[in-house]
């Protein structure tokens, strides 16, 4: 097992991706257009690398960045709609604090964005589009690694050697963002969601192997559009990683995830929007100084079948007070 390097990027796994949900347009032609739209959450699809990897307690972190979305999207099976595109641009800003648990590490974190979104598509020979600016809703996250992550201080890190960590999390989104059931985009969603999640990583010199899944439970959003009655089915996602750290305390990452779930209903009629989807993406971490780092990352649909057939890229810089 190898001695331990700190990249601030290690610390943070803010969900910082765009919010986006598309409700009911005005013309009743294209109703169903937000059936092959709904889906349209990008942190339903997040890759998180490291999110189970010690870290010194008692530090604080800072974080902003940039992401941009743009890609089709699969309509759900029995929707009649071609060229669909969405694109998404995003800032973000986030905040963490690592402290000890029960003599184990532990983390808590809140991160939200600023977003805007245009989408567009043709339904039965009919263009109809969208676009809005507005906040995402804000996400609270709380991991503690329970075994294999002795609380350490900063001094005591260098002598660290990782080696079988596993641990657990809490993340809640707030239904804070900007949200208004009269318009065709949302970044908000009007829907509390609870995912937990659980979690391992193995380090054997400058390999790292991670494996995590995670549950999103989704509240009723009882104000869709039209006075529409909307629920959500839990969402369930797996994902695993592959993490090569560089001499220089760098790290490269190789991800990609399943998510299944997350069909709707509407005023209990089915949507037919079940999510059976899975993505790839790469991570790459650069310490420097430090004080600071920087990641970039990037991912793209591999399996679709509603939503996710789009690509997503991101840059983020993160600041040790």
């Amino acid at each position: 097992m190898g001695k331990q390097t700190l990249n601030l990027s290690s610390a943070l796994s803010f969900p910082v991706t765009c919010q986006l949900t598309l409700v009911r347009p005005h013309v009743s032609s294209i109703v169903l257009i937000a059936s092959l739209l709904i889906s349209g959450n990008c942190r339903a699809q997040d890759l998180e690398p490291r999110s189970y990897t010690n870290v010194p307690i008692d530090l604080e972190f800072v974080a902003a960045g940039l992401v941009y979305s743009h890609g089709g999207l699969s309509p759900a099976p029995g929707v009649t709609v071609k060229d669909a595109q969405l694109t998404a641009k995003a800032a973000a800003v986030g905040y963490a604090r690592t402290f000890a648990l029960f003599g184990q590490s532990a983390k808590f974190d809140v991160g939200t964005t600023r977003a805007c979104i245009e989408g567009s598509a043709t339904f039965q020979g009919e263009f109809v589009e969208g676009e809005q600016c507005g906040f995402g809703d804000p996400a609270f996250k709380l991991s503690w690694n329970f075994y294999g992550a002795p609380a350490l201080s900063l001094q005591q890190w260098s002598s660290y050697k990782a080696g079988l960590v596993i641990g657990t999390s809490l993340q809640v989104e707030a239904p804070w963002g900007s949200y208004d059931s009269d318009k065709l985009l949302n970044t908000g969603t009007n829907q509390w969601v609870f995912r937990p999640g659980l979690g391992l990583s193995y380090t054997q010199e400058k390999w790292q192997y991670g494996l995590n899944a995670t549950v999103r439970f989704y509240s009723d959003n009882d104000n869709f559009y039209n006075d529409v009655f909307l629920e959500k089915a839990p969402q369930y996602s797996a994902q695993i990683h592959i993490i090569y750290t560089l001499d220089s305390g760098d790290w490269l990452s190789v991800s990609g995830n399943y998510f299944f779930g997350a069909d709707t209903t509407q005023d209990g009629a089915d949507s037919n929007d079940e999510e059976r989807n899975s993505r790839l993406g790469v991570t790459y971490s650069y310490a420097i100084d430090k004080r600071n780092s920087l990641k970039f990352n990037a991912s793209t649909g591999f399996i679709t079948r509603v939503g996710n057939d789009f690509s997503t890229y991101g840059v983020f810089w993160q600041y040790l007070l």
